[in-house]
């Protein structure tokens, strides 16, 4: 009798103020418009890029000029998914190249489906499109995948690393990503310092020079790591990112001068599908290796895994297929013994599979300190490091709430139209 009385209880769970079923109704684009204050002049320097052999192609040395202050425009785009039952999902800013997926290929199939029902639904987005494994449409299945998360992180009332089975920190600590701040030497001294005052222990700088700039820009390169060593001290971790600027010879030159400075990992040297570029600079270095913005599903992870090619997976949930890869992924990863610190083109869902793993497997997210001025300029609540971390909110799902005081002008649907 009572182990009926048990099953009995658990049965009547749904039935608790609950439907037994969230049936999606819309899936809408909400697109706002709006102005921030910025600087004119500053923290617009360019990093190597692969174009940069190119002579033609490759910019001046970059300084900051500081100007007056001026209000920029800035624009974002959130997927908003409707349920029968009056639930909604809501996350953003996704990209646009996602979203026009979302609108003309996944939108139909998606109606009238479960909205609770995330494994299925994943798999059979996925199983939907013979492109599924790059590009486009898995960003696509991201972004259906994130806003069906909050839905169901508002539907249980709670946080989503709280569904994941988090929360394994009370804060997350966040490394400062410095995209844009100046590599001059004078420059990296007083940037980095300051951030380490505010509670950086880790920063990532982002290289200015290639193969194209000659032996003048592999001593630039060198000596940004250099500075950073000396003004920081033993204290502060520091990486660095390439982003395919470069090649496997260079990468090795440039890693066998830098050592002596311990640098936490090099970032994307290469492009992604050049595997054997990445195992062979982990095989000639003592200094770690990290890629995997670009990387698409678990499979892409296991593969330069399985090769030794990596030490850091960098997976993005905004581009690998959503919240529920990127758990797929940490799980990967553990058994190689590597970590997992996504990308931070955004930080919502990072944060929330972060605060939700282990801290040997993801122990970071990265904070993009430019981009983050304006990135979430229309919510009432953006993520933001305090001392270096960022608190977890109790607010359920990813805690997204839009400002309309913000908002300049607010329209629907998508502009390619």
């Amino acid at each position: 009798m009572r182990r009926r009385s048990a099953l009995s209880l658990l049965g009547a769970v749904p039935s608790l103020g609950r439907p037994a079923r969230l049936t999606i109704r819309s899936i809408e684009f909400v697109r706002l418009e709006g102005r921030y204050e910025t600087v004119a002049g500053t923290d617009r320097q360019y990093q190597v890029q692969p174009n940069h052999v190119y002579e033609e192609l490759r910019p001046k040395v970059y300084r900051d000029n500081p100007g007056s202050k001026t209000m920029s425009p800035v624009a974002a785009t959130y997927l908003k998914i409707g349920t029968a039952e009056g639930v909604e999902g809501l996350y953003g800013p996704i990209d646009k190249e996602a979203a026009i997926v979302v609108d003309q290929q996944l939108k139909t199939f998606l109606t009238g489906k479960d909205a609770l029902a995330g494994e299925t639904l994943w798999d059979q987005l996925y199983r939907m499109n013979r492109h599924s494994s790059r590009g486009h449409y898995m960003m696509a299945i991201s972004a259906v995948d994130n806003a069906l998360w909050d839905a169901r992180g508002r539907y249980y009332e709670t946080p989503v690393y709280r569904l994941l089975g988090g929360p394994t920190r009370k804060a997350v600590e966040a490394y400062g990503s410095c995209l844009g701040f100046s590599v001059q030497p004078e420059a990296v001294r007083t940037k980095c310092a300051e951030l380490k005052s505010l509670g950086y222990r880790h920063q990532k700088w982002f290289i200015a020079y290639g193969p194209g700039d000659g032996l003048e820009g592999m001593s630039k390169n060198v000596e940004l790591v250099r500075v950073l060593r000396e003004t920081l001290g033993d204290t502060t971790e520091i990486m660095f990112d390439a982003f395919m600027g470069w090649d496997v010879n260079y990468a090795i030159r440039w890693a066998k001068q830098v050592e002596q400075y311990r640098p936490r990992w090099i970032e994307e040297a290469f492009a992604q599908e050049k595997i054997e570029s990445f195992a062979a600079l982990r095989r000639a270095t003592s200094i770690p290796v990290a890629t995997g913005e670009h990387f698409y599903s678990r499979w892409q992870a296991h593969d330069y895994l399985k090769a030794g090619a990596i030490s850091v997976v960098q997976a993005d949930p905004e581009w690998c297929g959503g919240v529920s890869e990127l758990v797929r992924i940490c799980s990967v990863a553990s058994l190689f013994d590597a970590q997992v610190i996504p990308h931070g083109h955004s930080v919502h869902a990072a944060l929330h599979v972060v605060a939700s793993q282990s801290p040997m497997t993801c122990p970071l997210v990265e904070f993009l300190i430019t981009k983050m001025r304006s990135y979430y300029h229309f919510e009432k609540h953006p993520p933001r490091p305090v001392n270096g971390k960022i608190e977890l909110s109790e607010r359920p799902g990813f805690g997204i709430e839009l400002d309309a005081a913000k908002v300049e002008k607010q329209s629907s649907g998508l502009a390619y139209r």
